[in-house]
This record gives structure tokens, C-alpha cells and sequence, in this order.
């Protein structure tokens, strides 16, 4: 009875939508355990141990932590594409008047982050590539901060978070295909812009079994890793040609996107966590907050994504080109503003294509931690308090 009573607890933390955003705090806080004890040197050969093969022609042989950040996360990108489009298609993007208030709210919080950091980092060539750091929302973190407020704020709002943050995904995937790829190998990218086209005509054809797009997906990988730019990107590329419908059919794009979300939450997203939130504790980092590196990023998404969230949002809104969701205020926007300053994994992972070097990386790392932290719990007691404000106002009115 009892091992029964332990599955059915375990079954229902497992398809509760915080359950993604524990596991993950859970794995940081276990990487920053391993990285300031006796097992670090260990962890970090273990990342370090190349897996794989190669050959005079064919390249597949890597550090574990490379096939993470590279491999494990174009799949985690693959997930974010096939979100997107079912959005664009059928979802919360699928008409303007639906898509104005996350979009457009989505572009102010990721330009004042972007702008906040550029003023602090202009001038300094070792930090000024960052300013992509604090534009990114972690989608995981965010909702299930958000879902812990369950009933006390409206259902509105989690739509609008989502919505807002596939948008945020979106713009930090172009930022990184635009500005984090180095050198360009054009043969690559012609190999891949072949089979990409390819997955289109499959697409225009009706072919809806996975493997026609999932096995050439797994080659464009390569090819684009090999071409200079970063290979998640063949994630999205792959997603983009999934075949959907705008009905209620489950179509081949919406059977992927169900086989994924699991995996990516329960296993991807937190060995990215745990392989890179291994931040060995120094004095000098509590300094290193306050350098220009430091307060572009916590400012930046503490600040800066409340600010652009609320602003765009508030525009948009004043000069009719939106609504706000039915039951949400103007407080509920800003903290869910604040949620949105939850950068982690997609801030990480820009700040290790921003930097080469471990000292600016570790630095980047601390801060994204810190401001994540902090946005996090401030937005959760403001929408906390203001719902335990609003309940104490209509009881009063009740009464009266």
C-alpha cells in the first residue's frame, strides 16, 4: 500500500508542470556541490573524456561536454522549434491580435536587457561580445515558478508567460545564428541548405513518418557543425519542416513535440544544469558582481527585462494594438515581468559562445545565477502578495 501511495506521489510531482524547474534547481545545486568539493578534479575530466570517432573524412569525436552543449541541446532546440511553429500554426502566435502583447512585449524584454548590458560593456572588447546574456527567459524556470501560484493568478497570464517566452526563445535562436557563429564553411552549409530543402519537399509531399525527417535532421547536425554555425540550430531547422495541422488532429509535428517534452525536462535540461553550473566559489567573484560583466547581466535581466516587458506591454496596450489577458493587471505584468528575468539556461548557454576563456565564463555563470535567483523570488512574492491584496480587498467588498 505504501509503494503504491510513493508511485501515485511520484506520478503526480512527474506530470506537474513545476516538476521540470525543481529537477533543474536540484541539478545546480548538486554541480555547485561537486565544483567546491574533493570531487571537482574528477567531474572536470569526466566532461573533459572524448567520446565517439573519426576518420580522414568523417568527424565524431568529442568531450562529453561538447556532445552536451552541442548535441543534447540541438535536441532541446529541436523541442523549442516545434513549440514555435505549432504556436505560429495553431497556438497563441496563430493570428495578430493574439500575438501582439507576447511579441511585442517579448521585443521590449529583450532590448533594454541587450541595451542595459551594452552600456555597461561597450567599451571593454573581452566583455562587449555578452550582450546577448541577459536577453534570453528560461521557459522551465519561469512556468514553473509560475504554476506554483497555481489558482492565484489567472490562467491568462501562464498563457501570456508562455507565449512570451516561445517568442524570447525565438529571437535569442536568430541572435545566436547571426552573431555567436564564427568562421563560415559555405560547403558545409550548402550540404545542409540541400537536405534542408529536402525536409521541405518531404513536407509538401505529405510524408508524416518521423524518421524521413529525424535521420537527414541527425546530417544536417553535422554538416552545421562543421559549417561555423552553432549546431543547435539544426534543432529549429528540422522542427520548421515538421508536418502540422491547424485542427485538432495530432499531426507528426505535435507527436514529436509529446515525446520530447519529457526527455528534455527530465533529462537534457538538467545535465546541461549540472554540466554547467559547476562554478568553483572564489572570493573574487563577490567583486566580480560589481564589475561591468557582473551588473550588465544581473541589471540586465533583474532590471532590464521587467522594464521592456512592462513597457512594450503597456504601450501596445494604450495604443490599442493589444489586450491585456482577461483578469490580468497591470501588477500581474510586472511580475511576471520580473519571472522573465529567469535567464539560466539560455543565458548560460550564450555566455560559453560569448566567452572562450573559463575566468569571463565563471564570472557570466555567477551573475546569471544570482540575478536569475533574484528576479525569481521577487516575482513570485509580488504575485503572491498582490493576490493575497486583491482577496483581502474583495472580502472587505463582500462584507460591506
Amino acid at each position: 500500500m505504501a509503494k503504491l501511495i510513493n508511485l501515485k506521489v511520484f506520478s503526480h510531482f512527474f506530470r506537474s508542470s513545476s516538476a521540470g524547474g525543481i529537477i533543474l534547481l536540484i541539478c545546480v545545486l548538486l554541480s555547485l556541490l561537486i565544483a567546491n568539493s574533493g570531487w571537482s578534479d574528477g567531474f572536470k575530466e569526466l566532461l573533459n573524456f572524448e567520446l565517439g570517432f573519426h576518420t580522414s573524412s568523417l568527424h565524431l569525436k568529442y568531450p562529453v561536454l561538447l556532445w552536451v552543449n552541442d548535441g543534447l541541446m540541438a535536441v532541446f532546440f529541436l523541442l523549442v522549434g516545434l513549440e514555435i511553429k505549432r504556436e505560429i500554426v495553431e497556438g497563441e502566435l496563430s493570428s495578430f491580435a493574439q500575438a501582439s502583447l507576447p511579441v511585442l512585449a517579448a521585443v521590449g524584454g529583450v532590448a533594454v536587457p541587450a541595451l542595459i548590458y551594452f552600456f555597461f560593456n561597450n567599451g571593454d572588447p573581452h566583455t562587449a561580445k555578452g550582450w546577448g546574456i541577459p536577453m534570453a527567459t528560461d521557459i522551465a524556470f519561469a512556468l514553473g515558478i509560475l504554476s506554483l501560484l497555481g489558482s492565484k493568478v489567472p490562467s491568462g497570464l501562464k498563457i501570456f508567460l508562455a507565449a512570451l517566452a516561445i517568442v524570447d526563445d525565438l529571437i535569442a535562436i536568430l541572435v545566436i545564428a547571426v552573431f555567436y557563429s564564427s568562421e563560415l564553411n559555405f560547403l558545409y552549409l550548402g550540404y545542409a541548405g540541400a537536405l534542408f530543402v529536402l525536409l521541405i519537399i518531404f513536407n509538401r509531399m505529405g510524408v508524416k513518418n518521423l524518421l524521413f525527417y529525424l535521420i537527414p535532421g541527425a546530417v544536417i547536425w553535422y554538416f552545421i557543425h562543421h559549417s561555423g554555425i552553432h549546431a543547435t540550430i539544426a534543432g529549429v531547422l528540422v522542427a520548421i519542416t515538421l508536418p502540422t495541422t491547424e485542427d485538432d488532429t495530432e499531426s507528426a509535428l505535435e507527436k514529436l513535440e509529446h515525446a520530447l517534452t519529457r526527455p528534455v525536462n527530465f533529462i537534457i535540461m538538467p545535465i546541461f544544469a549540472l554540466a554547467n553550473t559547476n562554478i568553483t566559489f572564489e572570493s573574487e567573484m563577490i567583486s566580480g558582481l560589481f564589475s561591468n560583466l557582473g551588473l550588465g547581466i544581473i541589471l540586465g535581466l533583474f532590471l532590464g527585462k521587467p522594464i521592456g516587458i512592462f513597457i512594450m506591454s503597456w504601450l501596445s496596450v494604450k495604443l490599442k494594438i493589444a489586450e491585456l489577458p482577461q483578469s490580468v493587471t497591470w501588477m500581474h505584468v510586472l511580475g511576471l515581468g520580473l519571472l522573465g528575468g529567469i535567464g539560466f539556461t539560455m543565458s548560460i548557454f550564450i555566455a560559453l559562445l560569448s566567452f572562450g576563456d573559463a575566468l569571463h565564463q565563471n564570472e557570466a555563470k555567477f551573475a546569471i545565477l544570482i540575478a536569475s535567483t533574484i528576479a525569481g523570488i521577487s516575482g513570485f512574492c509580488i504575485l503572491s502578495l498582490y493576490n493575497k491584496k486583491q482577496k483581502k480587498r474583495l472580502g472587505i467588498l463582500n462584507v460591506s
